[in-house]
């Protein structure tokens, strides 16, 4: 059964995934792997390491484009996302470029893959910002990665949160505490979650991941590049020169 959280978010993402690919495509690319909006791209950070011939997960896939971009080097792929309308983008883009990727819609705390099914697991901003129980999908991650596996993903950095999402001078002054984990959550007029993201110190991933029996191999904060103006939501470049706006993990299942 879907949480109130996961609920409330495949109905948002169906709702706005037309407008979401419309405005974002083009900087993720049909056939890209961008981590984050500061544009840190696969192809030349290799946090996965060599993915020929690996089996891989993208988690909180969307339209697959990450997924894409590792079949093209060679990985068996296969992706799942929360929603059926991001799931139709995926599709239209494999007919659009001629790259499959066999996609599912699942919810990530209870995933419908077999133990021990995958060398690797990524995720790029999917599903962990916006599950109610992100230890239920580290544990599920741990579960379906063979020995030895390996999971990256990104996450809005948390110290974000104590700030305004506002990619202008106000987004620069602290508004909240960071400690304060109540989650964001958008409602409609009867007063029934729509939208939900939750907050996470570091801390807390770091404690998470670890109880989870999966051990934190890296963490990589992105600076902001130069020459980078692209705004998205409350990524700026003026922000970006301040505070970090992403966090990846990168971990590993003994």
């Amino acid at each position: 059964m879907l949480s109130d959280s996961s609920r409330a978010n495949r109905g948002w993402w169906d709702g706005n995934a037309d407008d979401y690919q419309v405005e974002h495509g083009e900087f993720l690319r049909d056939t890209g792997f961008v981590w984050c909006p500061e544009g840190v791209d696969e192809a030349e950070a290799r946090l996965l390491g060599e993915v020929r011939g690996r089996r891989v997960l993208e988690m909180g896939c969307g339209a697959a484009q990450c997924g894409r971009w590792l079949v093209g080097q060679g990985a068996e792929v296969a992706a799942f996302d929360l929603s059926h309308r991001q799931l139709r983008h995926s599709q239209r883009i494999d007919l659009d470029t001629g790259v499959h990727v066999p996609v599912v819609q699942a919810d990530a705390e209870v995933l419908p893959f077999a133990g021990g099914s995958f060398d690797l697991a990524c995720s790029a901003f999917g599903a962990l910002p916006f599950v109610a129980d992100p230890l239920a999908v580290f544990r599920e991650v741990g579960r379906v990665l063979r020995p030895g596996g390996r999971f990256v993903f990104s996450v809005s950095h948390p110290i974000r949160w104590a700030f305004p999402d506002d990619p202008g001078p106000r987004g620069l002054t602290s508004d909240r505490s960071y400690f304060d984990r109540s989650p964001y959550v958008e409602m409609d007029e009867y007063g029934t979650p729509t939208y939900v993201e939750h907050h996470r110190t570091m801390g807390d991933w770091i404690g998470l991941i670890v109880a989870s029996g999966l051990t934190v191999t890296g963490l990589l904060e992105p600076e902001w590049p130069a020459g980078h103006d692209r705004v998205w939501g409350g990524w700026s470049p003026l922000r970006g020169e301040h505070i970090p706006g992403t966090a990846i993990f990168s971990c590993a299942r003994a």
